[in-house]
């Protein structure tokens, strides 16, 4: 057996030692780089939705990365108090809330006017409200589908109008549409849900290209399940009508629609947004981007 000189075995281990430290130089700048791209510092984010489920997942996420926050949506006065309170404290940034119904068009535009005098813009928009009702086309109560009409989609486009000019300005945005797994296909019993998504989808794709020349982005998330009181209802039911457990309800819910056989978290989809945020993200526009298990992938 043949020893290596005992300096060439040294020397080796320095040649050896120089590439890791350059390696591990490289990577640390890397990192770097991501995080102060994904930095969000100095903006304001206003997320309609965002007292419980998926949009307080984004909220949260936002706020991590340095974003003031707008919160919206309905709950107990001190519950939602506490929320604020949390993300303050969790984040070192503003947090404010705003009650505004966002089937109305008047409540919406005071809103964003708070929004403005407090923090002089809103940056990041992230149009997240959404409701639900399942029935057949021919039962469907009327006054749900204008609900979910005005709530899951009109709502957006206010909130969108009125962002721009302030965006355009800066030149510098990013809108977020929570559409849904059913803003690409459908399912039935959910004609004004499907059609409120599918409609935020194509809106998306209009402010993406009205401001495809600028600073501004637009882009939709569709996810699959999430585990949000909205859906919560609808295990709770089928648990009850099928006479079965919660957890079995959970389970057969998933099989149906999503391969991976796993709920998408709020704290996934808020990574996203993050992403979405960034300069990384900044030739991403008008997409419908999926995240829902494999849903529409089949």
């Amino acid at each position: 057996m043949v020893m290596m000189p005992y300096f060439l075995g040294v020397k080796l281990m320095m040649v050896r030692l120089k590439l890791y430290l350059k390696i591990a130089a490289f990577e640390f700048q890397s990192e770097r780089h991501i995080m102060q791209n994904a930095s969000l510092e100095g903006k304001t984010a206003l997320v309609t939705g965002s007292t419980s489920g998926i949009g307080l997942g984004i909220a949260r996420a936002l706020a991590q990365q340095g974003a003031h926050i707008v919160l919206n949506g309905f709950g107990d006065t001190d519950e939602i108090k506490a929320l604020q309170t949390a993300i303050e404290k969790d984040f070192g940034i503003k947090a404010i809330y705003h009650n505004a119904d966002m089937s109305k068009s008047a409540e919406i535009s005071a809103m964003m006017q708070v929004a403005s005098e407090k923090f002089g813009a809103v940056d990041i928009l992230v149009n997240n409200a959404g409701i639900q009702h399942v029935a057949n086309i021919e039962n469907f109560p009327i006054d749900k589908w204008d609900a979910i009409i005005a709530i899951n989609l009109t709502s957006a486009f206010h909130t969108t109008r009125l962002a721009l000019p302030a965006m355009k300005e800066k030149n510098w945005g990013r809108i977020i549409n929570i559409a849904s797994a059913h803003g690409l296909v459908g399912s039935a019993q959910k004609s004004a849900y499907v059609a409120a998504k599918h409609g935020i989808v194509g809106f998306t794709k209009v402010t993406a290209l009205e401001t495809a020349q600028t600073g501004i982005t637009c882009n939709a998330i569709c996810p699959g399940w999430v585990l949000t009181p909205l859906v919560q209802k609808q295990v709770d039911a089928r648990a009850r009508n099928e006479s079965i457990s919660n957890d079995e309800a959970k389970k057969g819910l998933l099989s149906e629609k999503q391969p991976s056989g796993e709920f998408v978290t709020p704290e996934q989809l808020g990574a996203l947004a993050v992403f979405l945020c960034s300069e990384g993200a900044s030739q991403v526009r008008g997409a419908a981007w999926s995240m829902d298990g494999g849903w529409t992938a089949q």
